[in-house]
């Protein structure tokens, strides 16, 4: 049958989601605890490649298993193995043919910013300190130009099919905005029917030079307009990321 699994995960100590032979990933160790409990080799498909660093919330993988397999028992015996950096939240059987990643219909991206002076080392490990004042009003102004069906040449690195021919960067953003999740805590909130590779901290680099009045709100539709990564030069580390759910029908 197929299974779909929702994962959180500490992307600090790990190289990425996907499988990679000779460095650690959360993708090769979730595949791995799992092939151990089920007995045989786990191909898992996941709705969102998260890069090294990155981390998530509400990652959802999909896999075959036997028809027999006891999902709570399997989910109990993966996060014993795995925890504390790697938990599986939820595990269900899903329709025949169910694929994580193109079956989603969008996914929605956190990323957090703690906004003061001081650091907090309690937080260091999943947000990016700024220590300028940021302007979240003239971030939201310039974030509204995100939204709709755009090409985001310049948010995104260049990538290549098996052909050889240079993948497309156009996506489509449903949504945007930042909001205080706390005195000093910023979160920018992002959903797409998919990104391209380091789409959102691109964007969150761009709009935090607009927040620290290096740019003024205008400036990220002429941005988008260059379709030129080199315009971008603000990329947000990945420790402030967050895969933080994934959409379905």
């Amino acid at each position: 049958m197929r299974v779909k699994a929702t994962v959180a995960y500490d992307g600090g100590a790990f190289h990425g989601f996907a499988p990679n032979e000779g460095v650690r990933t959360v993708g090769g160790d979730l595949a791995d605890a799992l092939s151990r409990c089920l007995r045989q080799s786990v191909d898992l498909t996941c709705a969102g490649r998260t890069d090294t660093g990155v981390h998530a919330r509400g990652q959802v993988v999909s896999f075959a298993a036997p028809d027999d397999v006891d999902l709570p028992a399997v989910r109990t015996a993966v996060n014993r193995m795995l925890a504390p950096v790697i938990a599986v939240r939820d595990m269900e059987a899903a329709p025949e043919g169910f694929d994580a990643r193109f079956d989603a219909k969008s996914r929605t991206y956190h990323y957090t910013v703690l906004n003061r002076e001081v650091p907090d080392p309690f937080l260091a490990a999943t947000t990016w300190h700024y220590p300028r004042r940021l302007d979240m009003d003239a971030m939201n102004d310039a974030a509204t130009a995100l939204v709709g069906e755009h090409d985001f040449s310049s948010f995104c690195r260049k990538q290549h099919a098996a052909d050889g021919s240079e993948k497309s960067r156009v996506r489509v953003v449903l949504r945007v905005g930042w909001r205080r999740a706390d005195q000093d805590i910023l979160r920018l909130e992002i959903e797409a029917s998919s990104f391209c590779h380091q789409m959102v901290r691109s964007i969150t680099g761009a709009l935090v030079d607009i927040g620290a009045a290096r740019h003024p709100p205008g400036a990220m539709a002429e941005i988008m307009a260059a379709q030129d990564r080199s315009g971008v030069a603000n990329l947000a580390p990945p420790h402030g990321l967050c895969l933080w759910c994934v959409s379905y029908s």
